[in-house]
């Protein structure tokens, strides 16, 4: 039976198929990395460091985000795996926000592959949380379902029922992350909870990674066509470099810094405009 609102009428519900059409925004993968990047530069996490990274997981090839900013709780969590929701638009931290629209991560992982999990920590409480498009395929959902799995951070204790730190599908979330991801136990989750090299900090792991179609010169000096994981190469080539218009977070890439590069100081010529946004915009740009 469909939901219906408070008013009698039907709701509206997300159809999977809408996670990779709205990754399209992204023609290239670096533009999506830098949406995950602007997430943990934003005031309201406010993440010193950022290591990127890739690495393997059950068979399976991953790209790895870790920060130490301040972690989610399951409801914050919830909110930034589901569309329509940002905490960007109003109040201080608004003002030095990078993402406005709250659909950076969304667009962005779904850009770089298709599953998604997210292990945060907040202090008091650490949560798993998954994105998947794999997962929706298998159980034929008819709409985006995102599994979420509380803990106590003290305890280990999976949270049920209502409460302090919700949710009261704790462990059908749980089955469902256990059943459908990398992850295949709760040591395997808490293993990954103690990676984060913090008290509070979020990693986030990518798998199925999409590939890209690129033409390279073979010897005989024809141009054939080659699959390659782009963000992958990269990445082992260690080639990046992350501008910000002002940098407030120290990037890791593959366990080396990357020295932010100041665009302005960069410049022959400067010019100052005099138009004051109602909101500041921070140039980010990530390219080989």
């Amino acid at each position: 039976m469909a939901r219906l609102s408070e008013h009698g009428i039907r709701l509206s519900s997300m159809s999977p198929s809408f996670l990779n059409s709205n990754s399209t925004s992204h023609t290239w993968p670096f533009s999506a990395v830098a949406e995950l990047i602007d997430n943990a530069s934003d005031p309201g996490v406010c993440a010193k460091q950022f290591w990127i990274d890739v690495v393997h997981e059950t068979d399976h090839l991953c790209l790895s985000f870790i920060d130490n900013g301040s972690g989610m709780t399951p409801n914050k969590l919830h909110k930034m795996l589901s569309f329509g929701f940002t905490e960007k638009g109003s109040g201080k931290a608004s003002q030095q926000a990078i993402g406005v629209y709250g659909n950076g991560f969304k667009s962005g992982s779904m850009r770089l592959g298709r599953d998604a999990l997210i292990f945060t920590k907040n202090g008091g409480c650490q949560t798993v949380g998954m994105l998947s498009q794999t997962y929706l395929e298998s159980i034929k959902a008819q709409a985006v379902i995102v599994p979420i799995v509380p803990f106590n951070q003290q305890t280990n204790i999976l949270h049920k029922g209502t409460g302090k730190f919700v949710t009261e599908d704790s462990q059908a979330s749980l089955t469902a992350v256990l059943d459908h991801s990398i992850v295949k136990s709760l040591e395997q989750i808490h293993s990954h909870f103690d990676s984060i090299p913090s008290k509070k900090g979020t990693k986030i792991l990518i798998w199925n990674i999409r590939r890209s179609e690129s033409h390279v010169l073979s010897e005989g000096g024809k141009w054939v066509q080659k699959h390659t994981c782009s963000i992958c190469v990269s990445m082992v080539l260690g080639k990046s470099i992350i501008l910000y218009l002002k940098p407030r977070t120290q990037i890791i890439l593959r366990g080396k810094k990357i020295q932010a590069k100041l665009v302005a100081k960069r410049l022959i010529h400067i010019e100052h405009d005099v138009y004051k946004p109602h909101f500041s915009v921070s140039l980010r740009y990530v390219c080989v």
